[in-house]
C-alpha cells in the first residue's frame, strides 16, 4: 500500500507535504507562533504578519505582509481583509494556523471558506479571559486552544499545554 504516494504511469509520485499558513499580528503574537514552528515540520509553510522586519527570522519560507488593524479601525479591516483574501487565494492553504489577533481571526474564516482546516492557539497573555478574536474564533476553528487550564471549557477552547 503506498501512503501520501500515487502510482502515475510506472512512477511513483512523492508525497504531497501540507500547505500551511501561520499567521499572527506582532509582539507577542508572533513570538508565539515562531515557538510552535517545529509543529509545522513535514509541511510547507508560509507566514503572514504585520512587519516586514520579521522576514529575517523565517527566511526559508514564503512570507508576507499585511496591515494591522483592529476593530476600531473599520478600513484598516477592509484593507487587511482584502490582503488576505489575495494571500489565502494564490497560496491554497490545507491549514490555517493563528496565535492571533485581528490578522489570524480574518484568516482563518477565509481559509475555512476555501476548505482549510484551523487552528486557533490563543495568546499566552490573556491570563483571565479570552482575547476577544480568541473568543469570536470558536465557531471558525476546528482546533481551538487556549495556554491557560482555567479557561478551558468542553466545547473549547481545549488546554494541551502552553508555549511559554
Amino acid at each position: 500500500m503506498l501512503h501520501n504516494s500515487a502510482l502515475v504511469g510506472d512512477r511513483i509520485r512523492a508525497p504531497k507535504h501540507p500547505k500551511l499558513l501561520a499567521v499572527s499580528s506582532g509582539g507577542g503574537h508572533w513570538v508565539q507562533l515562531l515557538r510552535i514552528k517545529h509543529a509545522f515540520e513535514g509541511c510547507e509553510v508560509a507566514f503572514i504578519t504585520v512587519h516586514e522586519s520579521y522576514r529575517q527570522q523565517v527566511p526559508d519560507h514564503r512570507f508576507y505582509v499585511v496591515n494591522d488593524a483592529n476593530r476600531w479601525d473599520k478600513i484598516g479591516l477592509i484593507k487587511s481583509t482584502q490582503r488576505l483574501s489575495r494571500i489565502i487565494w494564490k497560496e491554497r492553504p490545507d491549514i490555517v494556523v493563528s496565535t492571533g489577533a485581528a490578522p489570524g481571526y480574518i484568516a482563518l474564516q477565509l481559509g475555512r471558506i476555501l476548505g482549510a482546516r484551523t487552528i486557533w492557539l490563543d495568546s499566552i497573555a490573556n491570563v483571565e479571559q479570552l482575547s476577544m478574536s480568541g473568543a469570536w474564533v470558536g465557531r471558525c476553528a476546528d482546533l481551538w486552544l487556549t495556554q491557560w487550564p482555567h479557561l478551558a471549557r468542553p466545547g473549547g477552547p481545549h488546554y494541551a499545554g502552553s508555549v511559554l
